[in-house]
């Protein structure tokens, strides 16, 4: 049966203080946010703070207890904000805020630096405001395009606004208007928005998810897969091609009709999509073994979208990683945080090792997903470390590894994200 949808105007809400107190937040499912970052700073904001020469990137991290804001270049502290439980952040695709998720939905986080419509740049200080979108348990955040796309594991529903509405809301105290999809099931689930306006939407209940269905710009369903079985994570590639991960392969959308490539092995999941819109090549996670315990795997899968093949690449001898420790970079190649330490730079065709870097002391993976442990997120010419063991981050050049900045924090970082500023 198909569901309709509604479309739901601004509300207005006022700001909270530097350091407000939240409810402790869910325990969410383990899910990628679409590498943590921006594509670009956002345009038309409401004039506010003081201007500032050129774009000021900000960096959001959680810690157990709270949130961190830091200048993105040189890594000093601009906040310390208090916030309980166990929270995460993604950034919204406008270059300014950051969703946390919370006990309440996706709470927008205003980090305190931004660009006007005309290229002003503005700095203020930043801000948990309590403007909140509304989704019991509160699963992915997908930016595609000029769209922001949010997801409810508790109801299924699906949120669709365009990004750019949302520069404006820590001065106007207006969320924007949201396009409201449901689902039949509450499920653990993704959605995205092509540019012609097809929604892409898991399908799933409590019980389990199956596959994707598209939806028409009217929300009635146009097709539909559901060779998809354990459905987690999506990507879109160059020509805007969507990509699924499946517990035994991955599933393709492209140009109206699934296509399912089936996994090397009978059991290949994978749960994370790491793509680049300029190249038709995804790399995801993969892991081969249904019985293996803890979160350390040794092998990507590629997925060539144009030509619908797939194929497994092995990782150095000895290295391993976490869905946490994957990135692409600007010129479509693959940055892999390993539990050397090292970054290792694979060749975004290929998936052959070209370079490697050491930045962290060796580590360890996590014995629970939500547990601090290394992450690696991308944006521009610049990757952002942390480690979680002494308490650090660190930039590092991505085309030559070298270390640019580092910094001691107060608290062991977990989830991170970056805005352009």
């Amino acid at each position: 049966m198909t569901q309709r949808h509604q479309r739901h105007p601004r509300r207005r809400r006022g700001l909270a203080g530097l350091a407000l107190t939240a409810g402790a937040a869910l325990a969410l499912t383990a899910c990628s946010g679409g590498a943590g970052t921006d594509a670009e700073a956002g345009a038309g904001s409401e004039a506010g703070g003081t201007t500032a020469s050129a774009a000021q990137p900000r960096v959001a991290l959680t810690y157990d207890g709270g949130l961190l804001v830091l200048d993105a270049d040189t890594l000093e502290q601009r906040a310390d904000i208090e916030l309980a439980g166990f929270n995460r952040v993604n950034s919204s695709g406008d270059g300014r805020h950051v969703l946390v998720s919370t006990t309440d939905g996706f709470q927008v986080l205003d980090t305190g630096a931004w660009t006007t419509a005309d290229g002003e740049h503005r700095v203020a200080e930043p801000e948990l405001t309590d403007l909140v979108f509304d989704a019991p348990t509160p699963g992915h955040v997908v930016r595609h395009g000029d769209k922001t796309i949010l997801f409810s594991d508790g109801t299924g529903e699906t949120t669709v606004f365009d990004t750019a509405d949302l520069l404006d809301a820590s001065s106007t105290g207006e969320l924007p208007e949201t396009e409201q999809i449901p689902a039949p099931e509450a499920h653990h689930g993704v959605s995205i928005e092509l540019e012609d306006g097809t929604l892409l939407t898991t399908i799933g209940d409590s019980e389990g998810r199956t596959g994707v269905r598209a939806l028409d710009a009217d929300r009635d369903e146009i097709a539909r897969s559901e060779e998809c079985p354990s459905v987690h994570g999506e990507g879109t590639t160059a020509d805007e091609v969507a990509v699924f991960g499946c517990s035994d392969g991955v599933l393709v959308y492209d140009d109206g009709t699934f296509t399912k490539l089936p996994a090397a092995d009978a059991y290949g999941r994978t749960g994370n999509a790491y793509v680049t819109d300029s190249s038709p090549v995804m790399f995801g996670d993969y892991n081969s073994d249904p019985d293996s315990e803890g979160y350390e795997l040794t092998q990507l899968t590629m997925v060539d979208t144009a030509a619908k093949s797939s194929s497994v690449v092995d990782l150095p001898e000895g290295v391993a990683y976490t869905w946490k420790g994957v990135a692409r970079t600007a010129d479509d190649d693959v940055l892999v945080l390993g539990t050397d330490g090292a970054l290792h730079r694979l060749d975004g065709e290929t998936g052959e090792a070209t370079d490697s870097w050491p930045v962290i002391d060796p580590w360890t993976g996590p014995a629970e997903w939500q547990d601090s442990h290394p992450s690696l997120t991308v944006v521009g010419d610049s990757a952002w470390v942390t480690d979680a063991a002494t308490r650090s981050i660190h930039r590092v050049d991505a085309a030559t590894g070298e270390v640019l900045a580092s910094a001691e924090l107060p608290a062991a970082p977990n989830e991170i994200a970056v805005v352009t500023g």
